[in-house]
């Protein structure tokens, strides 16, 4: 008998597999980067077809197998979306570099709220505000990862996942920012 579990996820990305299957990329709160089959969810009747979409904050299912985990259901938590599409394309973007430098699972909760602040703030951000929500969130996920240091960028913004307007970095410190996030990335050689 397996054992299922329930846990909230974002789902970062995936591939399709057979006809009707899915393998989807989800950062869990519990177990960090899994990637679960999800059996007939591009079917029209699929329960769990808008649930586990690109970028969809939800809360799933999970059953580990002896071949890996598959989704055994899912519920998408409703997000307001902000005035234009710039805030999923700035989400997607984060999910692409947590998918780039995350080998596996591995539990990681700061990470996991870092990635549900930044859904909820920018897909109900304005257009001006993205960027630095954007900048903070990666900063965010390098620090969550240890590529990025506290004393590297001299700033209290990694004490908290908040993406209030006085968590952004100030139009002066946001150059400083990109240089230590762009060192950062560079020395991932990934």
């Amino acid at each position: 008998m397996y054992q299922k579990y329930h846990t909230d996820a974002v789902v970062l990305g995936s591939r399709e597999q057979g006809e009707t299957d899915r393998a989807v990329a989800l950062y869990t709160r519990e177990f960090g980067l899994v990637w679960a089959r999800a059996s007939a969810v591009r079917a029209d009747s699929s329960k769990m077809r808008y649930a586990l979409t690109h970028y969809t904050r939800a809360h799933v299912s999970l059953i580990k197998g002896k071949r890996g985990w598959r989704a055994a259901g899912a519920a998408a938590h409703v997000v307001a979306i902000g005035k234009g599409e710039a805030g999923v394309r700035a989400f997607a973007r984060a999910g692409a570099l947590v998918l780039r430098l995350v080998a596996g699972e591995e539990h990681n909760a700061y990470l996991f709220d870092t990635l549900a602040s930044a859904h909820e703030a920018l897909f109900s951000a304005e257009a001006p505000h993205v960027p630095a929500i954007e900048l903070v969130c990666v900063a965010r996920i390098l620090y969550a990862l240890g590529y990025l240091s506290p004393a590297a960028v001299g700033s209290a913004m990694f004490a908290h996942t908040a993406y209030h307007p006085e968590a952004l970095p100030a139009e002066e410190s946001h150059d400083e920012l990109l240089r230590s996030i762009n060192r950062a990335l560079a020395e991932t050689h990934l």
